[in-house]
């Protein structure tokens, strides 16, 4: 009997913090001595492949989430486009049971994947959002997502559970039938207080098509004005990557995570996205920044106004930015709250995964079509 584990990782690909966060997840399973196989699709797929080569990548079904070109009801577009969402997890659902004799799986971990869950092996599921933001339809969609979760035997959660945390309510429910571990925040990156920058200004895309190319836009004028150096870091994942200078300011198409971290280090001020990926991030090297949600996006929103209540950065909404606003992250302390959890992800993974198949149905050697 082999004395390692394999253990699938699958993020969503909509835009790639899903993906990123889940690296420290990778190395911890790494560091246990067991092996982590990868599932996704698109970008998030190829950055994975990008940071861990080695390793044996899936390619799931797409989910295919998009935004409109113009700020509109992202609640609608999801409701027009559900049909396509649900069939695409309903394939991945119908797929599993195929990967897991396949690849031999010992256990599954989906961040925000809604249909990786079997009866077969230990399945663990993680969001940071109990609650799923609407608008007036809160409390459907907060149904829905929980509808799925609960089919998950664990839900790990990137936050602490005391008050005052980092998501806000977006982590907070007292659905009894959940079985919730609060890991605290994760993030790929370690903390490093150089006091020295290179950069006045590093500007930080991500999130999906097309909002991140209608910023990207807005940004490059905008920064064109900007006194001081910038480093503007497109957010495309693509085969080569890509530096080229125009005078104040070094474009960049992506960096891995060591390219990252020297940037992060080497940058005074964040102008990104309200991501929660990336604001652990930025918690975790204890930054300032300004944020600008992505428009119609209702968790985005709440995490930028929360932050700017907490006093620790502020925001404004895209089509009203302009680059003299950053003065105001003088009035603001930072991203320079401590988090801390009582639940390593190394623990976690033992206790998700130390027990495989005790309380599983029997995995059978095929599979009839």
């Amino acid at each position: 009997m082999r004395n390692y584990k394999n253990i699938l990782v699958a993020p969503l690909n909509w835009g790639l913090g899903h993906a990123t966060r889940c690296i420290p997840i990778i190395n911890a399973i790494i560091d246990n001595g067991d092996r982590p196989i990868i599932a996704s699709d698109g970008d998030a797929l190829n950055l994975l492949k990008k940071e861990f080569p080695t390793l044996t990548f899936i390619e799931l079904p797409s989910y295919e989430i998009s935004y409109q070109n113009e700020r509109g009801s992202l609640k609608l577009k999801l409701i027009k486009d559900s049909p396509r969402i649900w069939q695409a997890i309903r394939s991945e659902h119908k797929a599993l049971q195929h990967l897991i004799i396949k690849y031999k799986l010992d256990g599954i971990i989906s961040d925000n994947r809604l249909g990786l869950y079997t009866n077969l092996i230990p399945t663990v599921f993680i969001t940071h959002q109990l609650q799923v933001l609407s608008g007036g339809t809160t409390w459907l969609s907060t149904q829905l997502h929980l509808h799925y979760i609960k089919k998950f035997d664990q839900c790990w959660i990137p936050d602490v559970k005391s008050y005052p945390n980092l998501s806000g309510k977006l982590s907070y429910n007292e659905d009894s039938d959940l079985k919730k571990i609060y890991l605290g925040p994760l993030s790929r990156f370690v903390p490093n207080n150089a006091q020295s920058h290179t950069y006045d200004l590093m500007v930080l895309l991500s999130g999906p098509e097309p909002q991140k190319s209608i910023l990207e836009r807005r940004l490059k004028k905008e920064c064109e004005k900007f006194n001081g150096k910038v480093l503007f870091i497109s957010g495309k994942v693509e085969k080569e990557q890509t530096i080229v200078k125009s005078g104040h300011i070094t474009y960049c198409n992506y960096l891995d995570t060591q390219g990252l971290q020297k940037a992060f280090d080497r940058s005074k001020l964040i102008l990104s996205r309200s991501g929660y990926t990336t604001v652990m991030d930025l918690q975790k090297l204890k930054k300032k920044a300004f944020f600008i949600p992505t428009p119609g996006q209702f968790e985005q929103e709440y995490l930028a106004e929360h932050l700017q209540k907490a006093g620790f950065a502020p925001y404004c909404n895209q089509d009203e930015f302009d680059i003299n606003m950053l003065k105001m992250v003088d009035e603001y302390k930072g991203l320079v709250e401590s988090y801390s959890s009582t639940t390593s992800i190394s623990s976690s993974l033992d206790e998700a995964f130390s027990r495989v198949n005790e309380n599983s149905e029997p995995i059978p050697n095929s599979l009839s079509t």
